[in-house]
Parts: C-alpha cells; structure tokens; sequence
C-alpha cells in the first residue's frame, strides 16, 4: 500500500463515516489472563466515547512506510489454504460475529505478544464502497463497483494512572480521585487485507508497530506466520556495520558523506515528485555511489555480498531506515558534532603534526554554553 491508499482508508475511518456497526475488545492482564471480552455497538455508543475508539483505530494506519507501517505478504499456498490466512478471513467474512473464530485470534496474540502490564485488544470489521477516482483524481461517489471489506486490530497498552485531586463542581471543592486504567496508544496493530491498488488484496496485509526498534517478530509468525524484516533501527545499525566492515580503511568521512548527501537527495526528490510508491534504495545504488567515492572493486565487491547475507539477496530498503535525513552527527569518545544535514560537506578531517583532527569553519555567530564568543584574528608570524 502506498501514501494515498493509506490516506483514503484512514479517512474513512471515523464515526460518521464508516460502517462498522460494533466493536469487540478483549482486555488482558499481564498474567496473560483474560480480564474481560465484549462487545459494543457504536450506534448506542456515546459521540465522544466512539470518536475515542476511532482515533485508536486510525493511529494503527499512522507513521511511516517501511519504518512504522510493514508490507506484510502471504505466500500462495498460505491463501490456498493455511490456518492464519483462513483465519483472518473467517473473522472478516463473518465481520467478527463468530464467537469461536474471534476467541481462537484472541488466544494467539495473547499466546504471542510481548508487552508489559495490562493491554487492550482492540477489533473493527468495516466495508468501504471505493469511489470511482478519475485521471484528475477526483472521486465520484455514486460510481463505485468494489466493496472494501477489511478487519483494523490495534493493541494497547493500558496504564493505570495515579489517584489525583480533581474537581467537583457540585461541592466546588477538590477530592482525591481513584485510580484509572487508562488506555494508550497501540503497540502494534494491522490491516488486513491490504488495500492496493485501490482494490481488495488478500494476499498482503499491513503491519503497524509504533516502536521501530522491534516488530514483535513471536506476534508476527502467530498471526501470518511469514518473515518480516528487521526492524527500522535494526536496519540503520546494520547498514552502518555493513559500510565500516566492508570498506574497510576505505570507509573515510568524504565517502560516508557522499552515501548520506545522495541517499537524502533522492528522499528529496521522491518527495518534490509527489510519487505514491514508497521510495526504496538497492545495493546497486549504493555500489553507485561508492564507486563514484573511487572505492576499489575489491571493496565494493565484498560490500556486495555483505549487503545479501544481511538483508537478503537484492533486497530493497527504506532510503529512511538506513540513514537520518534530519540529522548528521560526528562523534569521538570525547566530543559529538552536530551539523545541518545539507552542510555536511562542512566538516573535513586533517592530520596536523601528526594528530588526526575533525574541522569546522567558525567563521560566525559561534557561542559555547549559549553565550556568544570571539575567536581572535590568527596574529602576523614573528621574525
């Protein structure tokens, strides 16, 4: 799924536009004991309360492609006939309505989740008539000839807040309060099936996690028992390794510079085209950029196989999990260096006397500590 398809489904999940008639939860606690299961039906539901629910439900289509948002694809034989494909889409064929079905999901992500403390998990079954979109992308409503039927999961985490002094206005006093349990924002979550296209595919789905540092991998092989790939900060800490490891006394600051300016460059203009596919990045481009860097073969060559036995023969990355577009950083066991991403060529390196150095113009507006300082003109030599 790309930007726009995400948009679109995030759009139309809201109260006053979908058509979810109820949604089921199954609270948790951290025994992995199941506290309560119900059901409520948003037509009875409170405005304020199912507009909650609601917003719970969207944050699970938020963030970014490849970083908080994870294709995640079925194998052929999986749709043929495989217990978690059918699964899914019993629960989406029934619209959650079968006790037995929605019990047996229940059980596999509390047999499979890892979170701490008390959690909520959270379903929706919606159907979406998809507007004819046209060339000038325009929807007309009345013309659709596809009903999107999909299930949206979030799992979040509850906290039990403190017991605080709060307001009662009919005694115009204070009182302590007692403790709530309040739910937040979800872990994890999908969409299933995916929306590509435009269309109805079921053999992809999308995978939510709000911590890029980890996909919930157990959670992930319970529910669609397919691979997925490392989590985003896994994959900018391997790109770094893979860079120092393969290139060696090659991998100097004019190189590492010249991978980041590019790799930004084509963030940049992916964006300023307005593309709806995500913006991927393979070992081709990179070997590119190095050789261009007067990286030597050899060098290159063993990048090569370094990059396939890491993240798998000609995989294609997120240009944003293997580098920080926002920032660039130099750092020592001493000191760390902070620059403006597009100033980056602002820094060299230098051996004087026999000691490396990292150097930065300091032609202005320099402070150390917030206050504003002088850097004396270098004084004429001495005869």
């Amino acid at each position: 799924m790309n930007d726009k398809e995400i948009g679109e489904i995030r759009r139309h999940l809201k109260r006053e536009r979908s058509n979810i008639t109820a949604l089921y939860g199954c609270y948790v606690n951290a025994n992995k004991e199941i506290i309560t299961e119900y059901r409520q039906s948003t037509g009875i539901m409170p405005e304020n309360e199912s507009d909650k629910y609601f917003a719970v439900l969207r944050r699970v289509l938020s963030g970014s492609i490849g970083r908080n948002l994870i294709d995640i694809t079925f194998k052929t034989s999986q749709v043929a006939g495989s217990p978690e494909h059918q699964l899914l889409m019993d629960l989406r064929e029934s619209k959650l309505k079968d006790d037995e079905k929605r019990m047996a999901f229940y059980q596999k992500v509390i047999d499979s989740v890892v979170l701490e403390g008390n959690y909520l998990i959270l379903l929706g079954c919606d159907s979406y008539d998809v507007p004819f979109k046209s060339k000038d992308d325009s929807f007309q409503k009345d013309a659709s000839d596809e009903t999107y039927t999909y299930l949206v999961c979030a799992i979040c985490p509850v906290k039990e807040t403190k017991p605080n002094l709060h307001y009662v206005p009919e005694e115009k006093v204070f009182h302590d309060g007692a403790m709530n349990q309040m739910v937040s924002a979800p872990a994890i979550g999908f969409l299933f099936p995916a929306f590509d296209n435009r269309s109805t595919n079921i053999y992809n789905a999308l995978y939510y996690t709000k911590d890029v540092k980890q996909s919930q991998e157990s959670f992930v092989e319970a529910v669609f028992n397919t691979p997925i790939p490392q989590p985003a900060a896994e994959q900018k800490k391997t790109f770094e390794a893979l860079l120092a490891s393969s290139l060696e006394d090659q991998c100097s600051l004019d190189v590492v510079q010249t991978v980041y300016d590019q790799v930004c460059q084509r963030i940049e203009m992916h964006k300023e085209a307005k593309v709806a596919e995500p913006l991927l990045l393979g070992k081709e481009e990179v070997k590119e950029v190095l050789s261009s860097c007067g990286v030597s073969e050899e060098h290159i060559a063993k990048f090569s196989v370094d990059y396939d036995e890491a993240f798998g023969f000609d995989a294609e990355l997120h240009p944003k999990n293997i580098i920080d577009n926002k920032h660039f950083e130099v750092q020592t066991p001493d000191a760390v260096i902070k620059v403006d991403p597009t100033r980056s060529d602002m820094i060299e390196t230098r051996i004087i006397g026999g000691v490396k150095y990292l150097l930065i113009p300091a032609d202005e507006d320099v402070t150390v500590n917030g206050v504003s300082i002088t850097i004396p003109k270098e004084e004429p030599a001495t005869v």
